[in-house]
């Protein structure tokens, strides 16, 4: 979805034009479900008020009657079903706000809700990368960067493997169809890395009784 608020960008996810050697291989977001589940914890959430009722109705139908406990369990279930869908809204708005894609050169990572960024990763700066699959087919790419590339964990959250700081790793969460993402990144980055990097330096001409040494 396309949002009122991203009109100015001149490609959708990107900060600006492409170069004429450049190409989108691949757009996507994350769902939002899913974000919620992997990044916020969702289904612990739920299960922890869960927990909470069914302790409070436990402790409760010692001293009164048990459809009387119920009653007393109804709170945390009021509270469980806020929290959770705060959660989801949360998630809802970090899913919208983000753009992936994937070029023949390069990641872009267009994030945040408050405060939007892009990353541009290049491929040549990702020394791997890993995809952790589900049994619906979404799942994350997780990238490892080398060189001197360093990113912050705090700005760039959720979109980063979790609890990884002192070297965060920048990652594509939650998305649909992963297992066809990841070839893409797969292709792309092959291609990318193994063409030949061609610079131009500055020759001295010696003469004909000039002497070259390396």
């Amino acid at each position: 979805m396309h949002h009122d608020d991203y009109n100015f960008e001149p490609v959708r996810g990107l900060p600006e034009d492409l170069p004429k050697d450049e190409e989108i291989l691949w757009q996507g977001s994350p769902n939002a479900l899913r974000l919620a589940k992997d990044a916020w914890a969702l289904n612990w959430v739920i299960g922890y008020f869960v927990f909470l009722t069914i302790w409070r109705v436990g402790v409760s139908s010692a001293d009164v009657p048990f459809t009387t406990a119920l009653l007393h369990g109804v709170p945390f279930v009021l509270a469980g079903i806020v929290v959770a869908l705060l959660i989801y809204m949360i998630a809802t708005v970090q899913a919208r706000s983000t753009i992936y894609t994937l070029t023949n050169k390069r990641v872009c990572m267009r994030i945040g809700a408050a405060l939007t960024m892009t990353l541009n990763l290049p491929y040549v700066c990702i020394g791997n990368a890993q995809a952790a699959v589900r049994s619906n087919g979404m799942g994350t790419i997780t990238l490892e960067l080398i060189g001197d590339t360093r990113l912050s964990y705090l700005m760039t959250w959720p979109h980063v493997r979790p609890w990884h700081m002192r070297r965060t790793q920048p990652a594509l969460r939650a998305i649909p169809e992963v297992a066809k993402v990841a070839a893409i990144f797969a292709e792309a980055a092959e291609t990318r890395v193994s063409q030949p990097q061609v610079t131009r330096t500055e020759t001295l001409d010696l003469g004909t009784d000039g002497i070259a040494a390396e």
